[in-house]
């Protein structure tokens, strides 16, 4: 199992828009069935979790709810229900809701959908095992940064999806903790 982080950038860095616009993405040609497309990706997830921006541009945005898996949204905040979804609202600690997802996700991934301060709560926490960085061409000059936390990476594929440049990366450690992450107690 393998906790991942999976996700669109500008090629400044930026996930969304100030305003949480995503249309600069949303117009771009891309293959779900592609090379490290949407597709393949959302069968290997057991489980996911997102903050509560992604959760409610999600429920303004998508007349259904496209996930089948459990889903958590990290918030400290009353959140509107989506019927016939399994949404479950969590704070504090991401290491019990990782704990959490973990068990209910079998054998299958898990998936950090977004946004980027999700992601550092869990690289911070030792958790983030991969980045899967589709990057679309553009800049947005301003925005929600992608990752706001300095990681040490390893490249293990790069792709092209039609308009994409895609990465997939291998959370090496995170600067200024005391051990790389995923490293073993001695």
């Amino acid at each position: 199992m393998t906790t991942i982080f999976y996700t669109a950038s500008s090629l400044d860095g930026f996930i969304a828009t100030s305003q949480h616009g995503l249309d600069w993405l949303l117009r771009r040609d891309v293959d779900p069935d592609g090379p490290m497309g949407y597709a393949a990706f959302a069968r290997s997830v057991g489980a996911l979790v997102m903050g509560a921006a992604t959760y409610e541009w999600l429920l303004a945005h998508d007349a259904g709810w496209a996930y089948a898996q459990p889903t958590w949204v990290l918030t400290h905040r009353p959140l509107p229900a989506r019927p016939g979804a399994d949404v479950r609202v969590a704070h504090g600690d991401v290491r019990a809701v990782h704990e959490q997802m973990t068990a209910a996700a079998g054998d299958r991934d898990l998936w950090v959908v977004g946004g980027g301060d999700v992601a550092r709560q869990f690289a911070v926490a030792g958790l983030l095992d991969e980045i899967w960085v589709q990057f679309a061409p553009v800049t947005l000059g301003a925005g929600i940064p992608f990752l706001p936390l300095a990681l040490e990476l390893a490249l293990l594929q790069t792709a092209r999806n039609r308009e994409f440049l895609c990465g997939r990366y291998r959370v090496v450690g995170v600067p200024g903790t005391p051990d790389p992450v995923g490293a073993e107690d001695t």
